[in-house]
């Protein structure tokens, strides 16, 4: 088997990359820091390749494809994505753009085009890293909880597809809680909670994923959360967002300093 995993330099999906070649599947592996994929490559034990390209760069996101899609790629595997923590109207809006471009519109394209390859040999793995926030709004990091909400939706609505097709296709979502990864750096913002490790994570993933489980929640607090935001009515859920998202600019505005 071979799995195509982006944003594999670091966090989950280094953590991913490592598990499938440790059960013998070969790799094709995406980032825009080549000298953090080599690490990886190297660290790998089944073949791997690696491809450094910014997927916020929409002819990239077709060039990956071009270089790929004759690989007989069993598992896509779209992790690649990022944050910005802020009030809407002061946060940077080229950050945003570029956050959009690789949380929706690299998945999106990566999701369709792989997707019809696999329908045209009735096998294959999907699995779409979302996020917790993607069942919910998030002030203070609104356009991430946003694509995240996209990527959830989007993800339950292509399964629904496969399922009255009768297709051997299997796509999954991962929606994990803080996770220990290279995020907050990015985003400008600390977990004030107790955060899973990327390892846990995509383990975790990775095992759900060849179960053919659609959403994937790791961690028995995060199924709780999630479950509890069904019953919390919408204005206050928002303040209590609100709340969240500000001390995790304070944390980390006061850990910067």
């Amino acid at each position: 088997m071979k799995a195509l995993i982006t944003g594999a330099s670091s966090g989950i999906g280094r953590d991913m990359a490592y598990y499938l070649s440790d059960k013998g599947i070969d790799l094709i592996l995406v980032g825009r820091n080549l000298d953090e994929l080599k690490k990886v490559k190297e660290k790998c034990k089944s073949k791997a390749t690696v491809y450094d390209l910014d997927l916020s760069i929409k002819e990239n996101v077709f060039k990956l494809y071009d270089i790929t899609k004759d690989e007989n790629i069993d598992i896509l595997i779209n992790n690649a994505g990022f944050g910005l923590f802020g009030n809407f109207y002061e946060t940077d809006l080229e950050k945003e753009l570029n956050m959009i471009n690789v949380n929706i519109i690299a998945v999106h394209i990566l999701t369709k085009l792989f997707l019809k390859d696999f329908i045209k040999r009735d096998k294959g793995y999907i699995l779409n890293v979302a996020s917790s926030a993607g069942f919910m709004a998030g002030p203070k990091l609104s356009t991430y909880y946003s694509t995240k909400n996209y990527v959830l939706k989007s993800s339950l609505a292509i399964y629904e597809e496969l399922r009255h097709m009768n297709s051997n296709v299997k796509i999954s979502v991962l929606c994990p809680g803080p996770v220990e990864t290279n995020f907050n750096k990015v985003a400008g913002g600390s977990f004030n909670t107790k955060s899973a490790t990327s390892e846990y994570v995509a383990r975790y993933a990775i095992d759900k994923m060849f179960k053919n489980k659609l959403v994937i929640i790791p961690t028995i607090k995060i199924k709780l959360a999630v479950f509890l935001t069904r019953l919390v009515p919408t204005k206050l859920l928002l303040r209590i967002n609100y709340h969240i998202q500000n001390v995790k600019i304070k944390k980390y505005n006061k850990n910067k300093d």
